[in-house]
């Protein structure tokens, strides 16, 4: 038999699902991706097949172990990193989903939220969940598949009908519905979820009118779940780590002091600040989410989400079709000295933090007739670190921390054009890791810290190393006309649909 020396991180994202194998130091020994269909059947809806989420998920995996060359016995534990707020809902009894997955970028529910927040809610799901009124978040989701789903109402009060997370899907998958599971870091983003008194709450529950029966039994970030069902892989093995991909990335990139701040440059942009022990309550539309919970010990975060990070540079790809792949984007960024007055708002599904604006809509402003191809993708790259910097602002603004660093990872952080651009817009150094697969590593540890595979954080914080530091080069001057062009770009987005 195999010595247990691997841990496999199950990374479920937005548009791919991947498999990394780790060993002991944290290095990456094989890692296998596939791309997943993207389902958009009105506008603003946004939808995934659970079924393709869970096949490529598992063949992921044991393309992972083939490529690696071990058995399914070499493996300590399976970690579980994933979309959030993603929301999926299935039968009990013969395990078939409802319907499609409504996916954390869908706006079906935005004049639900709307109706929340004239009913006065608003402070009161702040105060609870530490969110603020969004379509983002999973409860108004849940409550749109119970509405109109044909008999998804009478079956879930009857006590048929499961509820989940991509975390909790793929658990129930894992275990062939023996395990109805999630972690703290992704109950505290379904609205649904207390995150002071750390259970699902009644009075939320009777505001989306959930079933208790749906939901499932909430645990730490850190511990066996439960083991994979026979006939999956050659031996039962542990599932022992689960965290919504954005803390797991956190944890990753060792974020585990308080002020400590990681950017993720995915699909969108989530930067998280850890806060410590206790939750911070923003005044600028951050959110208040739980980072993880190990030992009993729960540590919070403030996070600013930006809906469009490098789904911009996807745009670039598939809609204008000025690039083949994204490498490319940085390329053409670079065909120019600067952007040309251009200014593009990625706002294509809204603005998240620090505006939270549902109805604004993407906008490129400053066009003429100087204008060319390298311009607009400078600004859609550009746009990306606009976001992002204004999210830090907002951050200083609630914790009365002067960030010192911002750690970057996800697949945008490779661009140095983009990393130059962002640490010249926030003036403090903007630190690339050596490994930016931070979130897969990030569920890799939480799973082998809770087998004792990695004995301690002091352990696993020696592992992390950086690849490039970038550091401010631009003058104050410069950089105050920029944000003054952005500012102006992003007021004539806002309020588009209204």
């Amino acid at each position: 038999m195999d010595n247990q020396n691997h841990i496999l991180a199950l990374d479920q994202g937005t548009t791919s699902s991947r498999s990394i194998i780790y060993n002991h130091e944290g290095k990456i020994i094989s890692a296998i991706q596939q791309e997943f269909t993207q389902l958009f059947p009105n506008p603003g809806w946004v939808e995934h097949d659970p079924e393709e989420i869970w096949s490529t998920q598992f063949e992921t995996a044991l393309e992972a172990l083939s490529d690696a060359g071990i058995g399914a016995a070499s493996i300590a534990a399976i970690g579980i990193s994933n979309q959030r707020e993603t929301t999926l809902v299935w039968d009990r009894e013969t395990g078939k989903p409802v319907c499609n997955a409504i996916v954390w970028q869908d706006r079906r529910t935005s004049r639900f939220c709307d109706e929340l927040k004239d009913r006065g809610l608003a402070g009161l799901i702040r105060d609870k969940t530490g969110l603020v009124i969004d379509a983002y978040f999973s409860a108004t989701k849940l409550d749109w598949i119970l509405e109109n789903m044909p008999g998804a109402r009478e079956r879930a009060n009857s006590g048929r009908l499961a509820f989940g997370t991509v975390d909790t899907w793929l658990v129930w998958k894992l275990t062939a519905g023996k395990v109805h599971v999630t972690d703290v870091s992704n109950a505290s983003r379904t609205m649904l979820y207390n995150i002071h008194t750390l259970s699902w709450d009644k009075d939320l529950l009777e505001i989306f009118n959930i079933p208790e029966s749906v939901l499932p039994e909430v645990r730490s970030s850190a511990e066996i779940y439960g083991h994979t069902a026979d006939g999956l892989f050659p031996v039962s093995i542990p599932i022992a780590g689960i965290a919504g991909d954005q803390q797991a990335a956190t944890f990753g990139q060792m974020c585990l002091a308080e002020g400590s701040v990681k950017n993720t440059y995915g699909t969108g942009c989530f930067i998280l600040c850890n806060t410590g022990n206790s939750p911070v309550k923003s005044k600028n539309n951050l959110v208040t989410t739980i980072a993880w919970q190990i030992s009993k010990e729960t540590t919070y975060a403030l996070e600013g989400s930006i809906f469009t990070g490098g789904a911009v540079i996807q745009w670039l790809r598939d809609g204008l079709k000025i690039i083949k792949d994204s490498a490319e984007a940085e390329d053409l960024a670079r065909s120019v000295d600067d952007n040309g007055g251009v200014y593009f708002v990625p706002a294509f599904t809204g603005l998240g933090a620090p505006h939270w604006d549902q109805y604004a809509r993407g906008i490129i402003a400053g066009l003429t007739r100087g204008v060319n191809a390298g311009h607009i993708a400078r600004a859609a790259l550009e746009s990306i670190a606009f976001q992002v910097n204004d999210v830090i602002a907002s951050m200083e603004d609630d914790t009365g921390i002067e960030i010192s660093e911002l750690k970057v990872d996800g697949g945008a952080a490779v661009n140095d054009l983009l990393m130059q651009f962002q640490a010249d817009l926030i003036g403090i150094p903007v630190i690339r890791p050596e490994s930016i697969e931070t979130t897969a590593l990030g569920a890799a540890y939480l799973a082998g810290l809770a087998v004792n595979f990695w004995k301690s954080t002091d352990e696993i914080r020696g592992q992390w190393a950086i690849d490039r530091k970038f550091e401010k080069k631009i003058s104050d001057h410069e950089k105050d006309a920029l944000i003054s062009g952005w500012e102006k770009a992003v007021s004539r987005a806002k309020n588009w649909e209204n």
